[in-house]
C-alpha cells in the first residue's frame, strides 16, 4: 500500500467558487477544527482551460500555495469530471448517448463518453499539463483522478468500440453467437457491425435496461462500459506516473454499491482505495458497515473515507440534520471498519448550484459558533490524538460473505420468477445477520484467497464459471464451511443456464437439485420448521428441492410442499455445505447463522444481542484496538469484557461503564 504521512482530516474545498480574500480566513477556521488536508481542483477544468489549448494556472498555483503555507496535505484533482462548455461546442461526440438515444448537452457531470478519442485527447493533454506542474509539490500527498465514475454511454463510438472488445473476448462470431445463444428471436449474427449497443432503441427496455432480449450481451456490455472508464482511469494514472512516480494515485468510489463500476475489478489499479460515504437517514446501521467492509476489502488494507457530510445532504427526499454527537459516531464507525481518514464534502457551503444547501464545516453564516463546527472540532482533536495509534491497523476474519459483481449484473436482469430481484437486498440479509452477532466480516470476490475463512456465505451466486466453480468445491474439500441459496449456481459466465439442474455446477457440492421454485408474492409468506423444533418463516422464492447426499435441516410447514425440505446441509470431502433455498425472516437466518457458527466453533467479538456495534483492528504488533459504538439512541453497558484493564484512548482514561446515545470508546488493553 502506498502510504500517507497521517491520518488525513479534511475534505473537499473549492476556494475558486468565492473570492480570493476569503481564503485565509477559510484556513484558519479550518485549522482551528484541526483539519489538515483538502482536496482541490475535482471540477476546476473551464477555469484551467477557459479556451482550447490555452491554460491558466494561476488561480491554481496561489491556492496551493496558500493551503501549503499553513502546512496542509493536498489531495489533488485532476478536474476531469466535468467537460467544459467549449469542449462540447467544437467536439460534440465527447457527450454521452443515453439509454433512449438522445446525445446529452452541455451541463451537469459524469457526462464524458469514455471512448471518445476526442475526450481522451483533451483529457491527455490537461493532465499532462498539471502532472508536469504539480509533480515536485511536497505537500500534494495524492492525485484523486476524475470523480466518482459511474454512468452509461450507448454512443456511435461506444458501439464500435464494443464490436472490438467484443472480438478480442470471444475471437470468432460462432464463439459469440454460442455465447449469447442468438439463435433466440433470429438473433444470429454474421457480421461484426451488426452487433448493437443494447439500448432502449435496441433489446433492452425497462428502467436502464433492467431487461433485455439476450441477457448475456448486456452482461458484456457492462463489463465493456466498466473496462472503458477503468482503461480512462489509467491512461490518467499513466500520464501522472511519467512526472510522479510516487504519489498514490486514486479515485473515489461511491454508491451502495456502483452497480456500473466493477470495483474488484478496478481496485488493483487503485493505489489507496477511497470511498465517498453518505447513508440514507433511514438506512440501518450495518448498511453503511457492510460498505466500509466492501470497500476494506477490495484490497483488505485500510481505506480513504474520501467524502462523508457533516450534517445534512442535499439529495434526500428528506434530509434531517445529524443529531448532536452523531456525527462524531458515523465517521468513527468508517475509521472502526478501516477507514484512515475521516474527509468531508464539503469544507465551505456553496453560495449556489445545487449543492448549496449539502452541510459543510464552514456553514453559509461563516462561523465557529455553530454546533456543526464544534463538534467537527472535537472530533478532529481527538483524530489528532488517537490518529497514529488507528494509522495502519488491520482487519482480520474469520467470516467472509460474497460478493460478486456479475452475479449482481445478472440476478438482477433475470426476466419472470419475481420482479423483486434486489441482489443488494439478499446479501443485507446475510451481512445484517452477521452484523447483529459482531461477528467481523470480509466481504470476498472471485479472485480472493477463499482459504483463509473458515466459513463463506455466498447468497444468490447466480453467476458461476468453470473457475469459480473449481475454486469452490477445493473450499469445502479443504475443510471450509459454504453457505449458498436459492438462484446459485444457474449459469455460466455469458448468462446461460446449466443444463441438468440447478444449482448447476455446484449441485454435487450441495448434495442436491431444485425441481421448481415458487414465487411468493409480497404480502404472502411460508412458515419454516427447523428440525430442532423451532419454527420461523420465509418469503420472497420458495425452492422445491430434491436431495441427493445432503440432510434437512429445515422443511416448509405450508402451501402444497409442506412437509418437503426447505434448508438442507451437505458434507463433501472434509468441509460442509449449506443450501437456503428460500428466503428466511432475519430471526430464521438469524436461527440458521447460529448453527452453523456452532459447527465452525466460531464466535462474536461479544454476546449476541448486545445492541452496541463492537469492531476491533489489529496494530502491526498484535495490540488489539476495539471500537465500541452506541447508535441507539438510549444509554448502553459496556460488555463485561471491556470493563476492567482497557484504557480509552479518546480520552486516556478507564472506559466508561455506560455508554450514552452516540457515545464511542476506543480501547486498547492498559
Amino acid at each position: 500500500m502506498n502510504k500517507l504521512p497521517t491520518f488525513l482530516y479534511g475534505g473537499d474545498y473549492n476556494p475558486e467558487q468565492w473570492p480570493e480574500e476569503t481564503w485565509s480566513n477559510d484556513i484558519q477556521i479550518l485549522k482551528n477544527a484541526h483539519v489538515n488536508s483538502a482536496t482541490i481542483n475535482v471540477f476546476s477544468w473551464a477555469l484551467l482551460e477557459p479556451s482550447e489549448g490555452h491554460f491558466d494556472f494561476t488561480q491554481l498555483d496561489r491556492i496551493i500555495k496558500h493551503l501549503s503555507n499553513q502546512g496542509f496535505q493536498i489531495i489533488l484533482g485532476t478536474s476531469t469530471a466535468a467537460i467544459p462548455a467549449w469542449l462540447f461546442k467544437y467536439y460534440p461526440d465527447v457527450a454521452r448517448v443515453d439509454f433512449q438515444g438522445r446525445r446529452h448537452r452541455f451541463g451537469q457531470r459524469h457526462n464524458f463518453c469514455p471512448t471518445s478519442p476526442n475526450f481522451r485527447q483533451h483529457v491527455s493533454r490537461l493532465v499532462t499539463e498539471l502532472a508536469k506542474r504539480y509533480a515536485n509539490q511536497t505537500n500534494v500527498v495524492a492525485w484523486h483522478i476524475n470523480n466518482e465514475y459511474g454512468g452509461t454511454c450507448y454512443c456511435s463510438n461506444c458501439q464500435q468500440s464494443f464490436q472490438n472488445w467484443l472480438k478480442d473476448r470471444y475471437h470468432t462470431l460462432a464463439n459469440l453467437n454460442q455465447a449469447w445463444d442468438t439463435n433466440v428471436w433470429s438473433h444470429t449474427l454474421h457480421y461484426w457491425d451488426e452487433i448493437m449497443v443494447p439500448n432502449e432503441l435496441s433489446d433492452a427496455w425497462g428502467p436502464e435496461g433492467h431487461h433485455t432480449v439476450l441477457e448475456g450481451a448486456y452482461i458484456d456490455y457492462f463489463r465493456f462500459q466498466s473496462e472503458m472508464m477503468l482503461d480512462e482511469y489509467l491512461m490518467e494514472k499513466e500520464i501522472i506516473r511519467k512526472y510522479d512516480q510516487s504519489t498514490p494515485i486514486l479515485t473515489n468510489f461511491h454508491s451502495t454499491p456502483n452497480k456500473l463500476i466493477n470495483y474488484q475489478k478496478w481496485a488493483n489499479s487503485q493505489d489507496i482505495i477511497a470511498y465517498d460515504s453518505y447513508p440514507a437517514y433511514n438506512a440501518p446501521w450495518s448498511h453503511p458497515a457492510f460498505l466500509y467492509d466492501l470497500m476494506y476489502s477490495l484490497k483488505h488494507q485500510p481505506f480513504l473515507l474520501m467524502e462523508s457530510a457533516p450534517s445534512q445532504v442535499n439529495w434526500q427526499a428528506y434530509s434531517p440534520l445529524k443529531e448532536p454527537g452523531q456525527l462524531r459516531a458515523t465517521e468513527l464507525q468508517a475509521v472502526a471498519h478501516g477507514a484512515d481518514s475521516v474527509q468531508y464534502f464539503q469544507l465551505k457551503q456553496a453560495r449556489g448550484g445545487t449543492e448549496k444547501f449539502h452541510s459543510a464545516i464552514i456553514s453559509h453564516s461563516q462561523t465557529e459558533d455553530t454546533r456543526v463546527f464544534k463538534e467537527v472540532q472535537q472530533l478532529g482533536e481527538e483524530l489528532s490524538q488517537v490518529g497514529p495509534e488507528i494509522l495502519d491497523s488491520t482487519i482480520t476474519s474469520k467470516v467472509a460473505l460474497f460478493f460478486d459483481w456479475n452475479s449482481y449484473w445478472g440476478y438482477e436482469m433475470v426476466d419472470g420468477v419475481s420482479k423483486d430481484m434486489n441482489y443488494l437486498a439478499i446479501i443485507h440479509d446475510y451481512y445484517q445477520t452477521l452484523y447483529d452477532r459482531h461477528l467481523p466480516v470480509a466481504i470476498v470476490g472471485a479472485d480472493d484467497d477463499l482459504s483463509i475463512y473458515d466459513i463463506i456465505f455466498a447468497p444468490v451466486l447466480y453467476m458461476v464459471d468453470e473457475n469459480l466453480d473449481a475454486k469452490l468445491h477445493n473450499y469445502v474439500k479443504e475443510g471450509g464451511h459454504l453457505v449458498a441459496t436459492f438462484m446459485s449456481g444457474m449459469v455460466n459466465e455469458s448468462d446461460l443456464i446449466y443444463p441438468g439442474g440447478y444449482p448447476g455446477p455446484l449441485t454435487d457440492l450441495m448434495g442436491l437439485w431444485v425441481e421448481e421454485t415458487d414465487a411468493l408474492p409480497a404480502d404472502q409468506q411460508v412458515s419454516v420448521f427447523f428440525t430442532d423444533g423451532v419454527r420461523k418463516t420465509a418469503t420472497f422464492l420458495a425452492d422445491q428441492l430434491r436431495l441427493t447426499t445432503a440432510q434437512p435441516l429445515a422443511n416448509y410447514a405450508s402451501k402444497f410442499y409442506v412437509g418437503s425440505p426447505a434448508v438442507a446441509t451437505n458434507r463433501f470431502g472434509q468441509g460442509r455445505t449449506y443450501y437456503v433455498g428460500c428466503r428466511l425472516s432475519i430471526d430464521g437466518l438469524g436461527h440458521l447463522v447460529d448453527q452453523i457458527c456452532e459447527v465452525a466453533h466460531i464466535n462474536g467479538l461479544v454476546e449476541q444481542g448486545n445492541p452496541l456495534e463492537v469492531t476491533k483492528r489489529v496494530q502491526s504488533d498484535g495490540t488489539a484496538l476495539y471500537f465500541i459504538l452506541n447508535l441507539t439512541h438510549t444509554p448502553q453497558n459496556l460488555p463485561a469484557r471491556f470493563q476492567n484493564d482497557y484504557l480509552d484512548l479518546l480520552t486516556n482514561h478507564a472506559p466508561k461503564r455506560k455508554l450514552l446515545p452516540w457515545d464511542v470508546q476506543i480501547l486498547k488493553h492498559s
